[in-house]
C-alpha cells in the first residue's frame, strides 16, 4: 500500500488555484508564433517600401521622407502604396496572429472569445485607433517622417495597455518599441529602419522567446503522451 506525500498533495492543490486564477485573470494563449510570422511580414513590408522607394538601408544620401512624395511607382503614388503596404502587413500578421492564437487555446482546452478577451482587444485598440488617426493627421500635413516613429509609440503604448490582461513579457515588448519610436523621433532619417527593427527583429525575438519560454515543453509533453 503506497502512501501519499501530505506537502506533494498540498503543492499539486496550490498549482492548480494558481492556474486557475491565472486563467480567469490573464489571456494566456498568445502564441509566440504569431509573433515571429508578425515580424517577418512587418520586414517583407519594409522591403517593400524600400524597392518602391529605390533605395538602401541606413543610406543618408537623401532622406526617405523627403523623396517619397515624388515617387510614383506600379501606378501607385506614394501615399496609396504606403496604406496598402500597411494593410498587407496588419492583415496576414493578424490572420496567423488569430489561427496560431486559436490552436493554442483549443490545446489548453481554453475559451478564445470570453469578456476577458474582450478586455484585451479593448485596451489594446484604444491606443492603436488613436495612434492611426494621428498617423493620418500627420500624413495630412506633411510630416511623413514622424509617421513611422509615432506607429512604434502607440503600438508600444497599446502593449502596455494591454499587458494587464495577458502575459507579462508583452509589457517588456512594449516598452522596447515605445523607446525605439521615441528615439526614432529625433533622428527621422532612420525612422524606417526602425520601423522594421520594432515591427520585425523585436517581434521576431519576442516571438521566439515566447515559444521556447511557454510553448515547447508544452508541445513536447503533448507529443510524449501521460
Amino acid at each position: 500500500m503506497s502512501s501519499v506525500d501530505p506537502n506533494r498533495h498540498h503543492l499539486e492543490t496550490l498549482s492548480e488555484i494558481r492556474s486557475l486564477m491565472e486563467r480567469s485573470s490573464r489571456f494566456i494563449s498568445l502564441s509566440g508564433l504569431s509573433g515571429v510570422v508578425a515580424g517577418v511580414a512587418a520586414m517583407i513590408g519594409g522591403a517593400l517600401v524600400y524597392v518602391f522607394l529605390g533605395v538602401s538601408p541606413f543610406d543618408q544620401s537623401r532622406a526617405y521622407y523627403v523623396m517619397a512624395p515624388e515617387v510614383h511607382r506600379w501606378g501607385l503614388d506614394y501615399l496609396t502604396f504606403f496604406i496598402l503596404d500597411a494593410v498587407g502587413v496588419f492583415i496576414l500578421a493578424l490572420s496567423f496572429g488569430i489561427f496560431f492564437t486559436t490552436r493554442k487555446a483549443r490545446r489548453k482546452r481554453q475559451k478564445i472569445w470570453d469578456t476577458l478577451t474582450r478586455r484585451l482587444l479593448v485596451s489594446l485598440g484604444i491606443p492603436l485607433v488613436t495612434g492611426g488617426f494621428f498617423c493620418l493627421a500627420l500624413l495630412n500635413y506633411g510630416l511623413i517622417g514622424l509617421v513611422a516613429p509615432t506607429t512604434l509609440i502607440f503600438y508600444g503604448l497599446a502593449l502596455v495597455n494591454a499587458s494587464k490582461f495577458t502575459l507579462r513579457d508583452v509589457h517588456y515588448l512594449g516598452l522596447c518599441e515605445i523607446a525605439l519610436g521615441l528615439l526614432a523621433t529625433f533622428y527621422r532619417g532612420f525612422g524606417l529602419e526602425a520601423w522594421i527593427i520594432g515591427f520585425g527583429f523585436l517581434h521576431i525575438i519576442y516571438g521566439v522567446w515566447m515559444y521556447y519560454k511557454y510553448e515547447a515543453g508544452e508541445n513536447k509533453r503533448e507529443s510524449v503522451g501521460p
